[in-house]
């Protein structure tokens, strides 16, 4: 229930503080005199967006508040957002005289997305203009819905639904990433097989650049040793021989004089370290051997090598194993993503199962309740003076599932005798549009839990004993829910709990508007003066009197 509503500097609201109550209560006042300023205000905490214009005074912001009454039914909500629950909840909206806006909940700031999602759980404005809600499908089965008391059904079938959904946009997606994967198959494996051709993990390519430039030089390599052994052996001239000759020398040397002992040692271990690299030497010569082919084949391999460093923009084996087994992984990737699909389809012609079924139950409650909405909107339609209207529910059944199930809903409406039934939105008239939207509204309330509604001059146009029938549907609204109507009828104002009246006058220079309750002998004078107009006469008053009963 909203209980208080607080604006400042808002248009031609300076400060307007108010108290509301449950039951029905009515808005009265001169036209102009700013109750559309009011419902402004309201909108501003349903989260519309902020009009600079609508600062009063520029040197200050401008703030609108309402509190409300909540039930623990809300707690829910208030978890999922992260928000302090509090069943005496305060939504504050702020526009800043630089434009900039700010949302509240219970002193924690909001985004706007929040702000509209938790206000239009609380407050519902319907305006003599905005009865395109109407036409909407989705309107329609909230009526339909509410009278055939399926709301359990509906709320896990639509679970399943959500889920349903989910399943279809990840299907969608893995799809396209398996598309795209698809494109650059063929070229990947191509990539793989490239790699794993080489045997990767068996190459040493220091060893094998090693190997090619020893036998790309083995001719070089074999003439230059075969010499260098050549000179140690030659007869005569040979260094081997000649060492011998100098060892032995030194050796007779060292026997007559131990001061060379020393030296002799160091020249026999060079002599004997000499012959022992000489050995090698005759030993590498005999391994050197030119094999064209072998040489071939490492040049072919050290090519390819080169090539693949070129193509994957690396410089060593290693980062070439690195990119065969990424490759290795997104072919694996790519096989798990056909399983992924294969498995997201199966559990999607599940859940369409359970869809199905439940989608068949929903509809059979629509059409057990069908009648009795159709009966209710009927009565009270010929209460409001609409005696030959006719409404029809039209259920077609839908190829695809929606958030409803799986069909489609279309109230049809005929006004008079003799005509057939067609499509509300083309069938309805201006003036009996807010009489079947009064009638659908009362009926909601009845069944459903709806928010605070208030309704704006809905009833212009329309005068006398409907005038009358419009009040009483109102009065009885009222003792289900918290209903504010703004009126310019006696009728309607007669039918109240509680009044209030806009008022407009002149402070310090400035136009003001404010809204004031009003006592009994009030009431009693406002509606005497909406039936008289300016002058009240004392037959005004007995009628307003009479409207009262009193």
């Amino acid at each position: 229930m909203l209980s208080r509503i607080i604006i400042q500097n808002f248009a031609l609201i300076d400060h307007l503080d108010i108290q509301l109550h449950k039951a029905m209560e009515v808005i009265t006042g001169e036209t102009g005199a700013g109750k559309s300023i009011i419902l402004g205000a309201l909108r501003l905490i349903m989260g519309e967006r902020a009009d600079l214009k609508s600062i009063s005074n520029t040197d200050k912001k401008c703030l609108v508040e309402a509190h409300f009454s909540i039930k623990e039914d809300f707690k829910s909500f208030f978890d999922e957002q992260d928000l302090d629950f509090d069943v005496d909840t305060i939504i504050r909206r702020e526009i800043l005289a630089s434009g900039k806006s700010r949302a509240f909940v219970n002193d924690v700031p909001v985004t706007l997305d929040i702000l509209k999602d938790l206000s239009s759980k609380l407050i519902d404005i319907h305006s003599q203009f905005e009865t395109s809600q109407l036409f909407t499908e989705d309107y329609q089965f909230q009526i339909l819905d509410s009278v055939s008391k399926n709301q359990k059904e509906l709320e896990i079938y639509q679970s399943n639904f959500s889920q349903y959904q989910a399943l279809k946009r990840q299907l969608q997606t893995l799809k396209q990433q398996f598309a795209e994967a698809h494109k650059e198959a063929d070229y990947k494996n191509f990539l793989l097989n490239e790699l794993n051709e080489l045997q990767l993990d068996q190459i040493d390519f220091k060893q094998l650049q090693d190997e090619l430039s020893l036998q790309e030089n083995a001719e070089f390599i074999s003439e230059n040793l075969g010499q260098i052994i050549q000179k140690f052996h030659q007869e005569e001239l040979g260094v081997l021989s000649h060492f011998l000759e100098a060892k032995q020398k030194l050796q007779k040397i060292s026997d007559v004089s131990p001061k060379f002992e020393e030296l002799q040692k160091r020249f026999d271990e060079s002599y004997f370290e000499i012959k022992d690299i000489l050995q090698d030497l005759e030993s590498e010569l005999e391994k050197v051997e030119i094999d064209p082919a072998a040489l071939a084949e490492m040049l072919q391999q050290t090519n390819l090598i080169n090539a693949l460093f070129l193509k994957h923009q690396v410089t060593e084996v290693e980062a070439l194993v690195g990119v065969r087994n990424q490759l290795e992984k997104e072919q694996s990737g790519f096989q798990h993503l056909e399983e992924e699909i294969a498995e997201i389809e199966s559990k999607i012609l599940k859940l369409e199962k359970t869809l199905e079924k439940e989608a068949k139950e929903l509809s059979k409650l629509r059409e057990k309740g069908t009648p009795n909405l159709v009966e209710q909107i009927e009565t009270l339609l010929k209460q409001l003076g609409l005696e030959k209207a006719k409404i029809g529910i039209e259920l077609t059944e839908s190829s695809q599932y929606n958030v409803f199930g799986k069909e489609h809903i279309q109230i049809l409406f005929q006004a008079n005798s003799g005509f057939p039934m067609k499509p509300i939105h083309t069938a309805i008239s201006g003036g009996e549009r807010s009489r079947v939207m009064l009638a659908i509204k009362k009926v909601l309330a009845e069944h459903s839990n709806l928010p605070t509604l208030i309704l704006d001059e809905i009833d212009t146009g329309v005068s006398g004993r409907v005038a009358e029938e419009i009040g009483k549907v109102m009065y009885d609204m009222g003792k289900n829910m918290q209903l504010i109507v703004i009126t310019h009828l006696a009728q309607v104002a007669a039918k109240a709990d509680h009044h209030y009246k806009v008022t407009k006058m002149d402070v310090d220079g400035l136009t003001r508007s404010n809204i004031i309750p009003l006592s009994d002998d009030e009431r009693l004078h406002e509606i005497a003066q909406l039936l008289s107009g300016s002058t009240v006469t004392q037959a005004a008053i007995s009628q307003a009197k009479e409207l009262m009963n009193i």
